[in-house]
């Protein structure tokens, strides 16, 4: 019986301790899982920061590639752009005349000289020239006109004087020059053989 009851405690002390041996290890191991959740949450956080600061970095070195793009394409675009209207302006600067009144027997009064200019740069002056013809063809007279700061994308127009004969007129440009442009075109300014830009005013 004694025996017995030997054994029983000897159980007893041993379930215990087994009891108390798992409970240790149930704690270390929680220990030990929130210690690798914590460190896992630090890495994840640590490598959060890192892609922010890096794709912080890669949009500041696109904005400053974009920038210097940027620049360089509008430095480049201004020298063309300039050059493109110089060499195609008759697409660009034109004349006419407004509404004007022919008298029964002859003559015309409130004839308008009108200037269009959709270059990107402003005309200094515009020199124009006006036959006022008579019925059957013949020139009655000639006059000239300068039209001063013709606008970017805009126009410009003056009165011209009446005359007591003519049915009609004939308008034609003389010259036109822009410094903003670099341009000076005159009509009796031939431009030099083999020179893609003829009319500009300062050589670059």
């Amino acid at each position: 019986m004694k025996r017995h009851i030997g054994y029983s405690i000897v159980i007893i002390f041993l379930v215990i301790f087994l009891v108390m041996s798992y409970s240790r290890d149930q704690k270390r191991i929680k220990q030990v899982l929130a210690q690798n959740e914590r460190l896992q949450n630090e890495n994840r956080h640590l490598q959060e920061s890192l892609d922010i600061n890096s794709q912080t970095t890669q949009q500041i070195e696109n904005r400053h590639e974009v920038q210097e793009r940027t620049d360089v394409a509008q430095k480049g675009t201004f020298v063309e752009r300039r050059t493109y209207f110089r060499k195609n302006w008759k697409q660009f600067i034109t004349v006419s005349t407004g509404d004007y009144h022919t008298r029964f027997l002859g003559g015309i009064k409130d004839l308008k000289v009108i200037v269009r200019n959709q270059t990107e740069y402003p005309l200094d002056n515009v020199v124009v020239s006006v036959q006022y013809l008579k019925g059957n063809g013949d020139v009655f007279k000639t006059e000239q006109y300068t039209v001063n700061n013709v606008p970017a994308k805009g126009a410009q127009s003056v009165s011209a004087a009446d005359s007591r004969k003519g049915q009609k007129v004939e308008i034609t440009l003389v010259s036109i020059t822009s410094q903003p442009m670099n341009f000076c075109w005159a009509v009796n300014k031939p431009a030099p053989a083999g020179n893609d830009d003829p009319y500009m005013c300062v050589p670059n």
